[in-house]
């Protein structure tokens, strides 16, 4: 964990992704204070209803992404469909119609590499269950930049395919289960990190 405290915490997901991000953000309080921002992979073809849908069993306050905004503390942000996610240095939020990654847009490598750049080791980084490579290099851009990177165990993940890559990818990466993920960010949003969970 690094010594300077998280500032936002930046989640990749795809498939499974409804499953395991159901065991974390429902559990989050309504002054959780910590911004969230999530890519799942979602085609590009359909209006995206995660947002609403997490919104109706969340306490946190979640909404989908808007380009220019500024990134607010306790909010939760999913990416739009057929939109890269970026993080600006000046912590707001852009989004961008560049060419697809992994065969996804949005794609999480493009949100965890400008949010490595922009929070440096203040950022949380959580790759879930998936069926690509996509956050593999993205982690480990937030493990250099001296951030925490945390991989979601294979072992209970309904694709086994994004973790494993993220773990090799990363070696300093935690491994943890949905519930130990949820302790851990629980824990982040009452300034007490780094107990309790697998080193």
């Amino acid at each position: 964990m690094s010594a300077v405290a998280p500032q936002a915490v930046v989640i990749g997901a795809s498939a499974g992704a409804l499953q395991a991000l159901s065991g974390l953000l429902p559990l989050l309080p309504a002054d959780y204070p910590l911004p969230i921002l999530i890519v799942v992979h979602i085609r590009p073809d359909r209006d995206c209803v995660i947002p609403q849908l997490f919104q109706s069993k969340c306490a946190i306050a979640v909404r989908e992404a808007q380009d220019k905004e500024a990134i607010a503390p306790g909010t939760v942000y999913f990416a739009p469909p057929d939109y890269h996610l970026l993080v600006e240095q000046d912590h707001s939020l852009s989004l961008s119609s560049d060419e697809p990654l992994y065969f996804s847009r949005p794609a999480i490598d493009v949100l965890f590499e400008t949010a490595a750049d922009a929070y440096g080791e203040a950022l949380v980084g959580i790759v879930l269950t998936g069926a690509n490579q996509d956050g593999a290099t993205g982690l480990r851009a937030i493990a250099d930049a001296g951030g925490t990177a945390i991989v979601q165990n294979p072992q209970g993940a309904y694709a086994t395919a994004m973790p494993e890559a993220a773990i090799e990818a990363c070696k300093q990466a935690k491994i943890m289960t949905i519930e130990d993920i949820s302790a851990f960010l629980l824990e982040l949003g009452r300034g007490d990190p780094g107990r309790n969970h697998p080193a």
